[in-house]
């Protein structure tokens, strides 16, 4: 298990992909490594296999479970962020030595509204980041710094970086022909990760 790997269980919809873009970027700059379920793309495995191994290797976990209403066609509510929270904490209750270490972020539009469809989380701690993924980008960034206790960019910083990045994602985008929203997640991850390189070394 690696202690930079931090797993992102979130809504993959359109509506939530500022959110995405803006962990994953957070992630990244604090110096840990983002996964998801989306970095596979492996016609061999189920979906749900690519989620236990991510989970398997990863000693941080965020876990958003803001999507709680129904679908507009199925008229049902979807339950994969659940799930995939529930396989985390029993990977850290059920697994081995290294597993235990686990350590898990939980997030919400607000902070005791899953005492209304998850009453059994009642006692653990829940940040609110009310759909905004700037603040979503500072609890996690903040969670990341006291759980791992590492030095870690300021939350201020970190939004000041991430706010200069969008400004160059639409110019970044189209060198590679992508619009800037519709950019495949590895591709993503390689911008994100170069345009870091790049700021710390104009910085330095």
């Amino acid at each position: 298990m690696s202690a930079d790997d931090v797993f992102i269980n979130c809504p993959f919809d359109d509506e939530y992909a500022p959110s995405f873009q803006a962990l994953i970027f957070a992630v990244y700059a604090c110096g840990f490594r983002p996964r998801s379920a989306r970095e596979i793309d492996d016609g061999g495995q189920t979906r749900i296999e690519k989620i236990q191994a991510i989970i398997e290797e990863s000693r941080y976990g965020i876990h958003d479970l803001s999507r709680t209403e129904l679908d507009p066609v199925h008229r049902l509510p979807r339950f994969n962020m659940p799930l995939e929270l529930g396989l985390f904490l029993g990977a850290r209750r059920y697994g081995g030595s290294s597993q235990k270490s686990k350590r898990v972020l939980i997030l919400d539009v607000e902070q005791y509204r899953y005492q209304r469809f998850i009453s059994d989380l009642a006692g653990m701690d829940i940040h609110q980041h009310a759909g905004d993924p700037f603040l979503a980008m500072r609890e996690a960034r903040d969670w990341l710094a006291n759980v791992s206790r590492r030095a870690l960019p300021s939350a201020s910083k970190l939004v000041g970086l991430y706010r200069a990045f969008l400004a160059d994602l639409p110019k970044l985008a189209a060198v590679l022909q992508f619009q800037p929203d519709r950019i495949p997640y590895v591709d993503l991850e390689r911008i994100i990760v170069e345009w870091l390189l790049g700021a710390e070394a104009d910085q330095g």
